[in-house]
């Protein structure tokens, strides 16, 4: 049986005013062509597949030409919904879908039994049984209680996931007693797990209620394949609880990380390897730090991983105490003739606007309309409930507006 691990594809992304369209369609004809060359049974995506609730119509048009061409493939599809995705966007074809090969499991449902999944080799036989856990909301596992602390939510947020786990894998295990074969169990997230290494483009996802799922929480399945955090690694050092990190970057500090996918292999309930698939870079993205003098160079250098077609993007940190009214024609000078666009500039003028520049990290262009509305709302004062359901209504009334 062999699975591949991805996740946080993030289809239909702007970043600083640019489609992601063309690296998303490179990456999905190159991951295409993995699932043939190693004769890939199950893709599954774990969580975040689309950068928001309401992607544009050129993301869809992505998403459901990869189904039908996995299809053709012999390899069936596993997408879990994460924090980004609409579970009601998700969940509107998931019947169509399933025609095709595709299992969706949008969100946490009442019936435990429609998140057990078993999973088919290219032979139609049983291979494993998949616990396939989605993004959990609040709402889905909690009910409010009055007079909660910060701490007593964060708390019982941890335990009711915790215990929505055990209860998915002990349903796995007696779905497997009664095919009386020996499969293992893959339970899969979206959430931070205690250790996890996070990057710009990260959102926090359980704001003043969970800062992290504590590893040990997790039943012992033979594999957790992850998502949310997008640099690929292992948890807690641990060979079979692992992030597959987003397939392209997705923020300038990303740019320097080799993405991957996971190609998992098991021999019955064995696992028996887990390789590594370098993702190429289907944009060169760089962010370059120094004065002016220094990023001369380091402009011409990395000016070499871009051609005519197919531009490098830059993040440019000037180190500079003096104020510059003309930087932004100075930087497009050291720029003039090479295969590179700017893309933001940044000024850090010493220790005294170091505060200043954390604070101003992020730009509109960075955000979707979804984080903007989350950000408002993080000035309010509201509960948990209130706020969730003003994110929904705000969710519902993106899906009405015409799309791109």
């Amino acid at each position: 049986m062999r699975i591949l691990h991805t996740s946080d594809w993030h289809l239909g992304q702007h970043f600083m005013g640019k489609t992601r369209q063309a690296e998303h369609q490179a990456f999905c004809a190159w991951l295409l062509e993995q699932v043939r060359v190693h004769d890939v049974d199950v893709l599954l995506i774990a969580g975040d597949v689309f950068d928001t609730g309401a992607p544009p119509s050129y993301a869809r048009e992505q998403y459901y030409r990869l189904v039908v061409e996995l299809r053709d493939a012999g390899c069936a599809l596993v997408v879990l919904g994460g924090n980004h995705d609409s579970p009601a966007m998700l969940g509107e074809s998931r019947s169509l879908l399933a025609q095709l090969g595709t299992q969706v499991v949008p969100s946490v449902g009442v019936d435990l039994a429609e998140q057990v999944l078993v999973l088919n080799d290219r032979t139609g036989q049983p291979g494993a049984i998949l616990c396939a856990i989605p993004f959990i909301r609040p709402r889905d596992v909690l009910a409010s209680q009055a007079g909660q602390s910060a701490q007593d939510k964060q708390q019982s947020l941890q335990q009711a996931i915790a215990e929505h786990y055990r209860a998915l894998y002990e349903l796995a295990a007696s779905k497997r007693d009664e095919q009386g074969l020996t499969l293992p169990i893959i339970a899969t997230g979206h959430l931070t797990t205690v250790g996890a290494s996070a990057s710009e483009s990260v959102r926090e996802i359980y704001v003043g209620s969970l800062e992290a799922f504590p590893t040990s929480a997790f039943p012992s399945a033979d594999y957790i394949a992850l998502g949310h955090i997008h640099r690929p690694q292992k948890v807690g050092g641990l060979e079979h609880i692992r992030y597959s990190g987003s397939p392209i970057a997705l923020s300038f500090d990303e740019a320097r990380q080799q993405k991957e996918v996971l190609l998992l292999t098991f021999e019955g309930a064995t696992l028996q390897s887990i390789t590594p698939l370098p993702v190429p870079v289907f944009q060169p993205m760089a962010s370059l730090r120094g004065s002016l003098k220094e990023l001369a160079g380091a402009i011409a250098e990395v000016a070499a991983q871009g051609t005519p077609e197919r531009l490098v993007w830059l993040e440019v940190q000037v180190s500079t105490d003096d104020y510059l009214s003309d930087l932004q024609s100075r930087i497009n000078a050291l720029c003039e003739g090479l295969p590179v666009e700017v893309l933001r500039i940044r000024r850090e003028r010493g220790n005294a606007s170091t505060s200043l520049a954390s604070e101003a990290r992020e730009t509109l262009d960075e955000l979707s309309v979804e984080d903007v509305f989350s950000r408002r709302l993080q000035q309010e004062t509201l509960d948990e409930d209130d706020s969730q359901r003003l994110q929904d209504l705000y969710r519902q009334v993106l899906e009405t507006l015409p799309r791109a």
